[in-house]
């Protein structure tokens, strides 16, 4: 996906591995690394979201899963509370950060 008029400069999609769905309705939170909040946001029924100013500022960036309310509302227990990924903006291209989630693990990778 490349970025275009309209599209968030981030992009997320959350799937959860135990059920094989989107994880609809995971808080989310976009951070510098100092801690300013830049965006809020949560997954959409499809598990997507786009978050963010037009053009992120450089440097190291934080987004924010709130992954235990997702298991929780499912009745099922979770060890990860929420997931942290850590990114750095090096310059204006579309970022793309998606999430495999399950209730003892999760991963990660650039996406495109």
């Amino acid at each position: 996906m490349r970025a275009t008029f309209g599209v968030p400069h981030l992009t997320t999609h959350v799937l959860d591995a135990r059920t094989g769905t989107p994880a609809a309705g995971v808080a989310l939170t976009l951070r510098t690394a100092g801690g300013e909040v830049l965006a809020t946001g949560e997954t959409d029924a499809d598990g997507r979201a786009g978050l963010g100013p037009d053009v992120l500022p450089r440097g190291d960036l934080e987004l924010r899963f709130d992954t235990g309310a997702h298991h929780r509302a499912a009745g099922v227990p979770t060890f990860h509370p929420y997931v942290v990924v850590a990114f750095t903006v090096a310059g204006t291209d579309h970022l793309h950060v998606p999430v495999l989630l399950s209730p003892f693990a999760y991963s990660t990778y650039r996406g495109s």
